[in-house]
């Protein structure tokens, strides 16, 4: 993982964790100024492309930073803005052994002197993987639950439990999905000034792809990858994001056929694909969001799913460190 020597690195500009409250808001504005988040467009070039009169650019918000990177900067963004304003010590939340957003948010605390405990599906009966380690070492205190406790993590009785037990907080939502999350991901799109009509964006929980719809140009379309086996349930979830917010005219559509055996689960032609992507366009994908996402564009380009003359923009949201 030799993105957390170059986020190590990073924090040397900042020096020691913030001591006071004025510290840490100052340092949460600065990191999240607009002069940080410039968008990076990259041009795929790829014979196939050429063939069907397509053009595939890839938006590389995993260059944002070294860990806080991708769609989890825009998740995380406004949440963090607002447990700084609201006095808040501690961020508390959910997630997988192999959760990319707990190494987010224990990277955050770490960067922003937060305290931060991470609720981990399954019981830590097992060594710790390399994700849950560095998270350990950036101070996250990490509680393992079993699968049963772990399904009640919407129940407002079981949250209120939570925060009864750790004291003040910021409980952030399984993913960081939720309307901070939304925002963020909305202003994560309204930055593209290049023209399109297809963005896609691989969808865990979906929090961004609902972001994405809500940002989005009209008369565009929004596809999401899922990474999920059994993906269809996101779609609820998705739907349940975005009542919250003003109907819009964006059309969206879940696609669910490249999960590839489900969540961090891969084979050999999904690995094959990534190794070949990166030695052809010079982009490291990992093999569980943004190598489906990509791996599903090609497929479906070569099957003929998008018009002639499609401008298609998909976002790299981070995680090449699982590469």
């Amino acid at each position: 993982m030799p993105q957390k020597d170059i986020f190590t690195k990073s924090l040397s500009r900042y020096g020691p964790a913030p001591k006071t409250h004025e510290e840490r808001c100052l340092r949460i504005k600065d990191f999240f100024d607009p002069v940080h988040s410039r968008i990076s467009l990259k041009s795929v070039n790829m014979a196939l492309l050429d063939r069907h009169g397509v053009s595939l650019s890839m938006v590389r918000d995993d260059l944002l930073h070294p860990m806080i990177a991708g769609n989890k900067w825009w998740k995380l963004k406004h949440a963090l803005l607002d447990a700084a304003k609201r006095r808040l010590p501690m961020l508390l939340t959910f997630g997988g052994p192999y959760s990319n957003h707990i190494l987010a948010v224990a990277a955050a605390g770490r960067l922003f002197g937060f305290k931060t405990v991470g609720i981990i599906r399954g019981e830590e009966a097992r060594p710790l993987n390399p994700v849950l380690v560095q998270a350990r070492q950036w101070g996250m205190q990490l509680v393992g639950i079993s699968r049963a406790q772990y399904r009640k993590k919407t129940d407002p009785r079981f949250l209120s439990e939570l925060e009864s037990d750790w004291g003040p907080c910021m409980i952030l939502p399984e993913g960081g999905s939720g309307s901070f999350a939304v925002q963020g991901a909305s202003e994560m799109v309204r930055r593209m000034t290049k023209d399109y009509d297809i963005l896609c964006c691989p969808v865990g929980t979906g929090g961004t792809m609902a972001g994405m719809v809500l940002g989005a140009r009209e008369q565009s379309k929004v596809l999401g990858f899922s990474v999920l086996k059994g993906g269809n349930l996101l779609a609820r979830d998705i739907r349940g994001l975005l009542q919250v917010h003003s109907p819009v005219a964006r059309s969206w559509e879940l696609v669910t056929r490249y999960h590839f055996g489900g969540y961090a689960r891969s084979d050999d032609a999904l690995l094959t694909f990534c190794n070949l992507f990166r030695s052809s366009q010079g982009v490291s994908l990992d093999p569980v969001y943004t190598g489906k996402m990509m791996c599903g564009i090609v497929d479906m380009l070569g099957k003929g799913r998008f018009r002639k003359g499609s401008r298609i923009v998909a976002w790299h949201t981070g995680n090449a460190w699982m590469a």
